[in-house]
């Protein structure tokens, strides 16, 4: 059995916890780090109570390469499992670098004074990782991470040569609250509001913020407004599949959470550089996280559903072919479940898979990978086993 060590108490932290403890067969020691320890004992707490597992946790600042290598050579896990926030990806990476330590993380690495994503600063570690015998996986959420691997799936049993990919991405939840967003508001916020950008034909192509949109006709769901946005697993995907031409990624929102984000914008609540206020440095985008509602206590009032998936079209045998692979989650079901919400539940879900996958040697190599660079297969089958089972269509 492996030892596991959970930096981040947020909501996704909370269903990695739940569902590492339900695969206690795989994961024989459990720890969950975070700033906030009352989270902690929280989620302590919550897994004995429903599964009689006896978890670990302590306090660490994940700013800290000291406190982070003290904490990984006290636990001495098999692989570290970043659900912190994204700035921390560098930080995190470089102390199970210095301990010898295997790496996951859900989310691309963000830089905390740009409003962008980019792998290029992780992908550099490859050599580092692959010298020290390690390996870090990176983005095991669900976008990025399932869709990479619905990417890869469809590669191998569907296509010779994909040439067009739309990621689809729809959140048809309602938590009640007239604005909330369904994770972190300060990397939400700054992710709807950037331009922009696709890949096709060899070049990104910039857009203005929300300026292209369809309509699609979600399982489940039905038709929704969707929105092209610039998302970091396209970076990754168009190394990686073989015949690619164009690739987008589009998202869903209503009226009311694009005027409410519209009105925060234009009175520079959505900044990322300090400002003064009263004698005290602010940065208006983290103000605002302090005033929204926290993402993590959504569950118990969220209702509705979500489709995330992939449209590939390309060829096979000399013939045209669409594919539409995606999944659907229910909110109160994965509440019942996790006490968590779906947005949580579909990126902690994946997190525990692509360890599971690390420590049993299925998908295991020295280096610095991402999800669609290992065989689909594996991955797909434990979706369907952990609560994520997926669809495929015809088109």
């Amino acid at each position: 059995m492996a030892n596991v060590l959970i930096i981040g108490a947020g909501g996704v932290g909370r269903v990695v916890v739940h569902k590492c403890a339900q695969n206690s067969d795989t994961f024989g020691k459990i720890t969950l780090a975070s700033r906030t320890l009352s989270k902690c004992e929280l989620y302590q707490q919550e897994v004995k109570e429903r599964y009689g597992v006896d978890i670990d946790i302590a306090q660490v600042d994940a700013d800290s390469i000291k406190e982070l290598v003290n904490l990984i050579e006290q636990t001495k896990p098999d692989v570290v499992l970043n659900i912190a926030l994204p700035y921390q990806d560098l930080t995190i990476m470089e102390a199970c670098l210095q301990t010898g330590v295997h790496y996951l993380d859900t989310a691309n690495y963000e830089h905390p004074d740009t409003a962008k994503f980019e792998y290029k600063e992780q992908w550099a570690y490859d050599d580092r990782y692959k010298e020290k015998g390690i390996m870090a996986l990176l983005g095991s959420g669900f976008d990025p991470g399932v869709t990479n691997v619905f990417c890869a799936y469809a590669q191998k049993h569907y296509f010779d040569e994909i040439h067009t990919i739309d990621i689809l991405d729809c959140n048809a939840g309602d938590h009640g609250y007239p604005f909330a967003t369904n994770f972190n508001p300060e990397i939400n916020l700054r992710e709807v509001s950037a331009k922009g950008r696709y890949w096709e034909n060899g070049k990104w192509i910039e857009t203005e913020p929300m300026e292209f949109k369809m309509v699609w006709d979600y399982p489940q769901i039905g038709p929704r407004d969707s929105y092209l946005l610039y998302h970091e697993e396209m970076e990754s995907l168009v190394k990686h599949i073989k015949g690619l031409k164009r690739i987008r990624f589009f998202m869903t929102f209503g009226e009311s959470y694009l005027t409410h984000m519209k009105c925060l914008e234009n009175v520079g609540m959505l900044g990322i550089e300090e400002v003064e206020h009263n004698g005290c440095k602010i940065v208006p985008i983290q103000f605002l996280k302090t005033l929204l509602p926290d993402p993590a206590t959504l569950g118990a009032r969220t209702k509705g559903k979500t489709n995330i998936g992939i449209v590939a079209e390309g060829i096979k045998d000399g013939q045209k072919r669409k594919i539409y692979i995606y999944n659907v989650c229910d909110h109160e079901e994965t509440y019942k479940e996790t006490l968590s919400q779906a947005v949580s539940y579909t990126t902690g879900v994946p997190a525990m898979i692509g360890a599971k996958m690390m420590v049993e040697g299925k998908w295991m190599c020295p280096g610095v990978y991402n999800m669609e660079q290992f065989d689909p297969d594996p991955f797909m089958e434990a979706l369907n086993q952990y609560g994520l089972p997926w669809h495929i269509e015809e088109l």
